[in-house]
């Protein structure tokens, strides 16, 4: 039960308890290269679970898998130059290819639309070519200063979505078809609620003409943006002169999507859901749906295990059997913080009664069970676990919600209370500012379901938006 008392009290210190999980998890690792992670094997099941489920969403909807190169020239990333600008902080350059210089500089990909554009612009020539949907699965690399574990790396594991449409309205219409299967996928399977919404212009993506995000607030309060879509208008399109003959053979420019996520949101599940113990696991996300713990070496109990396993199968219920030389107790515990959704427990003393003993990772209630209802009873159970995880992570998040109808309530909320703060915005940028500046708060996303009562929290000019703020990761 080591692991237990090495991990540090969430209410004491988050960052370290955020870093304990991580390791005594099993999910990540140091390594000789500064700022960069090893995913260990579980971290990595979790982020294969996460990749099967989305690649099959994305097929389902038409979209076909490629593989863009890793380098790019810098003549080609300065096309489209908004773009490079939002950039050139984070980028890094390979200069040399052994121990020759080479001509012209290439920038270790931080995104691929300059990639995509370039061939795009080869294989686009009639509308019959479009819509063009493609997705990859890659790493990139960004010159990050401070470095989390799945939060921030220069090098990240991620999914990046690159579309082209004949229309304006198909492009809009991608974007945000796009953006509802993220939420969608956090919502249902990692059983996080998230905040969706616009990014004003200040926060867009750089070369976008309108960016999406999803918001999800962690259990500190403090929000972290959890996926993105954006709409690239045919800026992109014109800087790489992509251009197609419509059906009535007139020249036409395209326009463009893009969309993405990373292994960022193994960071929100364990900051979402995690607890003094370890990791907690959904079910519809866990590698390792079941653990099953044998107590002594009996052949009674090994008859019993043998069973379940086939039970388990049958249910297409993922688990794993213990059957190691550790104590129960260390065993139970390490199912604790690696948050396997369910613990199997197998004794003589259950075996009396001709049960065993479910023990759900999320309440920590234990069940007494009939052998021959354990698996039926724990599928069962996994959308009970499902819903309650959700629910927990919502009612936290709302209670962490908070209205400022002026600079006053604003200023007090931010300084006293953690959380998101809703609040009317003029649209003026220096508004924006002067609250980043003062409360290292941004804003998150806009807000266009709620009617707008007061003026601009910041200057009292009238406000034309309701805006989320919060501080971010």
């Amino acid at each position: 039960m080591s692991e237990i008392k090495d991990i540090t009290s969430r209410d004491v210190d988050f960052a370290s308890w955020y870093t304990d999980v991580c390791v005594k998890a099993g999910l990540v690792d140091y390594s000789s290269v500064k700022g960069s992670m090893i995913i260990c094997p579980y971290g990595y099941a979790i982020w294969e679970n996460m990749q099967k489920i989305l690649d099959q969403k994305f097929k389902e909807t038409g979209h076909e898998n490629v593989q863009m190169p890793m380098f790019i020239p810098e003549s080609l990333l300065n096309v489209e130059k908004e773009h490079v600008i939002g950039f050139a902080p984070e980028v890094a350059w390979v200069t040399h290819g052994g121990s020759e210089k080479l001509e012209e500089r290439l920038c270790v990909r931080p995104t691929s639309e300059v990639l995509v554009c370039d061939y795009y612009k080869k294989i686009i020539k009639s509308y019959r070519d479009l819509p063009k949907l493609y997705n990859q699965w890659c790493t990139i690399v960004r010159w990050e200063k401070t470095t989390r574990p799945f939060l921030r790396s220069r090098e990240i594991l991620w999914q990046e979505g690159h579309t082209m449409h004949a229309t304006e309205k198909e492009a809009k219409e991608e974007t945000l078809r796009m953006l509802h299967i993220y939420e969608d996928f956090q919502r249902n399977v990692l059983a996080i609620p998230v905040i969706v919404g616009k990014k004003t212009e200040k926060e867009k993506f750089a070369g976008a003409v309108a960016s999406y995000s999803l918001e999800a607030m962690m259990y500190d309060g403090v929000a972290l943006q959890n996926g993105t879509s954006h709409y690239f208008g045919n800026g992109f399109a014109k800087a790489f002169d992509i251009q197609f003959l419509n059906q009535d053979n007139k020249l036409e420019t395209p326009y463009q999507t893009s969309w993405g996520v990373t292994t960022r949101m193994i960071g929100a599940l364990i900051m979402v859901h995690g607890d003094d113990r370890g990791l907690v696991l959904p079910p519809n996300i866990a590698p390792i749906q079941a653990i099953v713990i044998p107590i002594g070496k009996d052949e009674e109990i090994a008859g019993v295990v043998d069973s379940l396993s086939s039970s388990l199968k049958e249910r297409n219920i993922s688990y794993k059997i213990d059957n190691s030389n550790k104590t129960p107790g260390f065993k139970f515990a390490e199912a604790e913080v690696k948050g396997y959704p369910v613990r199997i427990e197998i004794g003589k003393r259950d075996l009396e009664n001709n049960c065993v003993t479910v023990v759900r990772r999320d309440t920590l209630e234990k069940y007494q069970v009939s052998i021959i209802e354990v698996a039926s009873f724990i599928k069962n159970l996994f959308g009970e676990i499902q819903q309650n995880m959700y629910d927990k992570a919502l009612k936290r998040r709302d209670s962490m919600i908070n209205d400022a109808n002026n600079w006053e309530e604003f200023t007090d909320i931010a300084k006293n209370k953690p959380g998101f703060i809703k609040a009317n915005w003029c649209g003026d940028e220096a508004c924006e500012n002067k609250i980043k500046d003062l409360f290292s708060m941004k804003s998150r996303c806009l807000i266009e379901d709620e009617e707008i009562h007061t003026n601009c929290v910041v200057c009292g000019k009238k406000a034309n938006y309701r805006l989320y703020f919060g501080k971010q990761y």
